[in-house]
C-alpha cells in the first residue's frame, strides 16, 4: 500500500475504470469524472468496432481478480474465417491448440467495469466537462461550458484517460518541447449488424473473426452473445469504392451483391443500418512526454491512439496499467521515479503497436487471400511447431505473449526478410515442409 492519496482520472471508458480499480486497491481516494452520461443508462450509437481481447488484456484483469467475472461475456475466436468471393469458407487458426482471442461488446464491457469500479469504492462524476487542468498542482476545472464560470477541484495526482482527443494532453501540448501527432487514415468505418436467428443462435460461425477481404477496403464480424454480430465496413472515404460512392439505395445494394454476396442473407437491415449509422475516422495519435511532474500521466488512447487492425487498443491500454502498477509496487511514494519509468517504458512499445497496427491492415483486407501469403504462414507455423525455441510467429508473439510490442517489431522485421528469401526457393509449393527448407531457415536465423 501506498501512502493513501486523493487521485482523478478523467474519462470513464475501458482504461479510465480498469485504472481507478488499481488505484483504489493500491489505497487512494479516487474520483473519476466523463463529460458523457453514465454509460450503463444509454443505448449504444451504431459506431463501435467490437474489442478482440487477448493475453495482454486478461493479465490486467486477472492480476486484480476480475478476469472470471469479464470471461463470462466474452466470446472466444481461435480462427480468421476468410470468406472470398466464389470460393468456399477458408479458416486460418490464430494460434496453437486452445489460443483464442476474445469478442467482447466495448459496450457491454464498459458498463461492466463502470460497476465494478463503483463496487471498489470509486466515485464516478458523469455529465461533468473537465476543460482543463492546472499541471503544477493538479487541479482540474469543470464547467458547464469552455467559455463559462469554471469549478476548481484539487487533487494530489491526475490521470489523462480521456481518449484520443484528451483534454488533458491538450494542455500538455501547450508546452514547449512536447512531441504531437496526429494521422488519419483515408479509410474510415461504419457499423452493421448481423441478426441472430429466430432461436438465438449465430447465423455464422461463431467462434471465428469473420473477414470479407477486398484488397482496398474489407467487411469484418465478430460474434456477440445474444447470437447477433457485430459488423464493421472498413472503406476509403473517397473514390470508386468508397463511402462517397454508396450514396444510395441502389447503389449501395448493388454493391454488397457484386462484392459481399454471401451477406445478403444475412445482414437483412443493410439499408437501414448504412443510412443511419455515423461513418467514423480512424486515426493514430503520438506523443511524448506522457506526464508532467509527479503531478499529471497521461495513459491509453490519450497518449497512443491506435487503428483497430491489430484488435490492440484495449490490451495496449491495460498493459499501460498493468506496468504502472509493478512499478507502484516496486517504488512506493516516489511518483516522480513512477511516472518517469513509466513513460519510457512504456513509449517505444507504444509506437511499435501503432506500426503494427497500421500495417496489418494490408494483411486483412488482401494477404489472406493470396495463395503465396497463405503457404508462407503455413510454413511459419510447421518450423515454429517443430522450433518452438526457434520461431514464435509475429502475430502470436504480439497477442499470445508479454514480450515487448517493441520486440516483436524486430523480430517480426527479420522474421520477414527470413520468409522473403524462403519464398524464392524453386518449387516451394511442392517442398515447402522439406528437411531442405528447414535447413535453409535454421541457416538464415544464424
Amino acid at each position: 500500500m501506498q501512502t493513501p492519496l486523493k487521485i482523478a482520472v478523467v474519462g470513464s471508458g475501458l482504461v479510465g475504470s480498469l485504472l481507478a480499480i488499481y488505484l483504489k486497491r493500491a489505497g487512494h481516494t479516487v474520483h473519476v469524472y466523463d463529460r458523457s452520461p453514465d454509460i450503463r443508462t444509454v443505448e449504444f450509437s451504431g459506431r463501435s468496432i467490437n474489442l478482440a481481447m487477448s493475453h495482454r488484456g486478461w493479465r490486467a484483469l486477472d492480476d486484480v481478480g476480475l478476469g472470471e467475472e469479464i470471461r463470462k461475456i466474452a466470446i472466444p475466436m481461435e480462427k480468421r474465417a476468410i470468406h472470398a468471393i466464389g470460393e468456399p469458407l477458408n479458416f486460418l487458426y490464430y494460434g496453437k491448440d486452445g489460443e483464442s482471442i476474445y469478442s467482447i461488446s466495448r459496450g457491454l464491457l464498459n458498463r461492466k467495469m463502470v460497476t465494478l469500479a463503483e463496487e471498489e469504492g470509486v466515485k464516478f462524476f458523469f455529465e461533468t466537462k473537465i476543460w482543463d487542468v492546472t499541471l503544477a498542482d493538479a487541479t482540474l476545472h469543470a464547467g458547464e461550458t469552455e467559455r463559462g464560470e469554471w469549478k476548481e477541484l484539487q487533487y494530489d495526482k491526475v490521470f489523462g484517460a480521456d481518449g484520443a482527443f484528451s483534454r488533458i494532453r491538450h494542455r500538455m501540448q501547450r508546452q514547449s518541447m512536447f512531441n504531437y501527432s496526429q494521422q488519419f487514415l483515408n479509410t474510415g468505418y461504419k457499423e452493421l449488424n448481423i441478426p441472430p436467428n429466430a432461436d438465438g443462435t449465430h447465423k455464422l460461425d461463431k467462434n471465428s473473426l469473420h473477414i470479407w477481404p477486398r484488397n482496398d477496403f474489407m467487411l469484418i464480424a465478430l460474434p456477440n452473445l445474444d447470437g447477433s454480430f457485430t459488423c464493421t465496413l472498413f472503406m476509403p472515404f473517397e473514390g470508386e469504392n468508397s463511402f462517397e460512392a454508396l450514396k444510395d439505395r441502389e447503389t449501395l445494394e448493388k454493391f454488397f451483391a457484386d462484392y459481399f454476396p454471401s451477406t445478403i442473407d444475412v445482414i437483412p437491415e443493410l439499408v437501414e443500418d448504412f443510412f443511419k449509422n455515423p461513418t467514423s475516422t480512424l486515426v493514430t495519435m503520438k506523443c511524448y512526454p506522457w506526464t508532467y511532474s509527479d503531478k499529471v500521466a497521461l495513459i491509453g488512447d490519450a497518449c497512443h491512439a491506435i487503428v483497430p487492425f491489430y484488435g490492440h487498443g484495449m490490451n495496449a491500454g491495460f498493459e499501460d496499467i498493468t506496468i504502472l502498477s509493478q512499478l507502484m509496487e516496486q517504488y512506493g511514494d516516489d511518483w516522480d521515479t513512477i511516472f518517469k519509468e513509466y513513460q519510457v517504458s512504456r513509449k517505444p512499445n507504444a509506437d511499435a503497436i501503432a506500426e503494427l497496427s497500421y500495417r496489418n491492415f494490408m494483411e486483412m483486407s488482401s494477404k489472406t487471400i493470396d495463395d503465396k501469403f497463405l503457404l508462407q504462414k503455413k510454413i511459419e507455423k510447421w518450423f515454429s511447431d517443430r522450433h518452438p525455441d526457434k520461431w514464435l510467429p509475429l502475430y502470436s508473439r504480439v497477442t499470445f505473449s508479454y514480450r515487448p510490442y517493441s520486440e516483436a517489431l524486430e523480430i517480426g522485421d527479420r522474421q520477414k526478410a527470413i520468409m522473403d528469401e524462403v519464398m524464392q526457393i524453386d518449387g516451394i509449393e511442392d517442398k515447402w515442409n522439406s528437411p531442405e527448407v528447414e535447413q535453409k531457415i535454421i541457416e538464415l536465423l544464424k
